[in-house]
């Protein structure tokens, strides 16, 4: 009868000690998966725009063009460009890490704003044909071109990468928030340091 209880009681210990294994095990597992699910998301967002610039910009096109016999023609158009330059943050160049042991997200790096897209609406005004130089359809792209390289150009002489910069805080709580849907949390301090560091060294 003793042997019977005594068999029973080591392999109730050992069922036991196999289930906390087991369950360890799992809830690991599960903490990683987490971890992975969270780190998806936040690359998932991709492009994140703050910050929208409008610019309305005039300037006349001229295109010489000499034939084989020297004789030159000119033609020319006056171009209207109003377009909105969207500036934002790219997810994809986070830097991220998962601490599973605290459940946390380490920001250890967090990119530069940038110029996430340009829209274009054209006009062109007074357009005057050469006789053996006229606006075709190419000419028309090479323009809808440039016109987009323009304004990409009078950007920096904008405030609207300033602005994107002061925007940064508002990006990492976004991200907070969707580290938090799930009981866990972000650790931005690295970035706080780096900060801090940058202030030091002007």
């Amino acid at each position: 009868m003793e042997l019977i209880i005594l068999g029973l009681v080591i392999g109730l210990g050992i069922s036991y000690l196999i289930s906390k294994r087991f369950s360890v095990s799992k809830k690991k597992n599960l903490v990683e998966k987490q971890s992975v699910i969270l780190l998806d998301k936040i690359k998932k967002v991709s492009k994140l725009i703050t910050v929208e610039g409008d610019f309305s910009e005039i300037y006349h096109h001229e295109n010489t063009k000499e034939n084989f016999w020297g004789f030159s023609s000119k033609k020319k158009a006056i171009v209207l460009i109003q377009a909105k330059a969207h500036i934002g943050f790219d997810f994809r160049k986070i830097k991220l890490a998962a601490n599973t042991e605290k459940k946390e997200i380490v920001l250890s790096d967090f990119p530069q704003p940038e110029v996430v897209s340009i829209e274009c609406d054209i006009k062109f005004y007074d357009i005057k044909n050469g006789y053996l130089n006229k606006f075709g359809t190419e000419d028309f792209t090479s323009l809808n071109k440039d016109a987009k390289e323009h304004v990409l150009n009078k950007i920096p002489e904008s405030n609207l990468i300033q602005l994107a910069n002061k925007e940064a805080l508002e990006a990492i709580l976004l991200m907070e928030n969707i580290v938090e849907t799930i009981g866990w949390k972000l650790d931005y301090t690295a970035l706080e340091a780096n900060e801090a560091h940058k202030k030091i060294s002007k």
